[in-house]
């Protein structure tokens, strides 16, 4: 049904291929996957198999008719066998669902009772029964995906071709148009789908391609999504200092304590060093920046030496020359640059120290 000869495919100005000698052939009634990573050539492989693009080298073969040898003007009757999904719907904003759906038919010259009959058959297979009239904007982004697919199958194609159809969709909405596909994929139709989301290829166990800088590295009956370390994580990176930030307002309360009451319970008070020492530790790393390092290094010596005062009994003697609470020394030695930390409020930077009766301290 669809056959890559050694296809070999050149954009102009690029020196390197989309692709290069890929070969293989897609039976009828197949579900494909093609992943890897953007720039793999996935996309190219589809805009060959519509006849969007002729390869360079080689030989692309759909439904027994090589595209590179067939005339243009013939191009419009070869696509009324292929269906396409793209990402981002392609829908019509102006016209209904069922006008969305109808306009694929009215290109073709379909009769009107054929559209009839046809649109609310394949509106109905989709999940879209009773919204005919509803026009993209009423929509959310599953059910506009689903008017996309119906307008791709209305002709009832042989072959349909996805494009990261679930890119633009939440987990839930994906996982209802995978089963979409899969149930239309049941009914006899050929599925080729370019895709990233490693956990439906892994889930589904169908034929994998995997592209990787244009070359075919791997054909699986029955494969998985393979490697994932070039897929994107969204996990936040950490904000450099933050671990040390962290451990330094928490050291400076701990003083602040100390401080106010003269006195604390000595086990409470062994139990904070262990774990202001243990933070330190963790947070003061190589790559910390180094103003935070050496605020959290010196803060946790200073504190620690307060808090075993405390713990021995002994009173905590303030210096006359400097206010009751340790935080603002701690900070003007260190000169923080807690603009660009954010640590004015954690740290009772947040109000103006020119007020003697202010009472600044670390906030919770």
């Amino acid at each position: 049904m669809i056959r890559f000869e050694n296809v070999t495919k050149r954009f102009r100005g690029t020196a390197k291929p989309a692709l290069h000698n890929v070969d293989f052939e897609v039976t009828r009634g197949e579900f494909l996957f093609l992943v890897g990573p953007s720039g793999s050539g996935k996309s190219s492989c589809l805009r060959l198999i519509l006849r969007e693009e002729t390869p360079s080298d080689g030989r692309v073969v759909v439904l027994g008719r090589d595209l590179k040898t067939l005339p243009s003007r013939k191009v419009p009757y070869f696509r009324r066998h292929i269906g396409a999904v793209f990402q981002d719907f392609r829908l019509l904003p102006t016209k209904t669902v069922f006008q969305n759906v109808a306009f694929t038919l009215q290109v073709i010259g379909s009769s009107n009772a054929f559209v009839q009959q046809a649109v609310p058959e394949v509106l109905a297979l989709v999940g879209l029964k009773g919204k005919e009239k509803r026009f993209p904007h009423e929509l959310s982004g599953g059910e506009q995906q689903r008017v996309a697919i119906a307008r791709a199958l209305v002709n009832r194609p042989q072959v349909l071709l996805a494009d990261e159809p679930t890119g633009n969709l939440d987990p839930a909405t994906s996982v209802d148009i995978m089963q979409l596909l899969a149930r239309i994929n049941a009914g006899g139709t050929t599925v080729v789908m370019a895709t990233h989301e490693a956990g439906f290829v892994d889930q589904m166990q169908r034929r994998v391609i995997e592209l990787a800088n244009g070359e075919m590295v791997r054909d699986e009956r029955h494969g998985g999504y393979g490697d994932t370390s070039s897929l994107p994580s969204l996990a936040p990176e950490p904000e450099k200092g933050a671990a040390a930030v962290a451990a330094l307002t928490a050291v400076l309360e701990l003083h602040r304590e100390i401080v106010e009451t003269g006195t604390v319970d000595s086990e409470a008070v062994d139990a904070a060093v262990a774990a202001a020492a243990a933070s330190a530790e963790r947070a003061i790393e190589p790559d910390a920046a180094p103003d935070v390092a050496e605020a959290a290094e010196a803060a946790i010596a200073e504190s620690a030496e307060a808090l075993a005062e405390a713990s021995s009994g002994d009173p905590v003697v303030e210096e006359p020359s400097r206010p009751r609470t340790a935080p603002i020394p701690i900070a003007e030695e260190l000169e923080l640059d807690v603009a660009e930390l954010g640590l004015a409020d954690r740290l009772g930077l947040g109000h103006g120290a020119g007020d003697p009766h202010d009472e600044v301290g670390p906030t919770s």
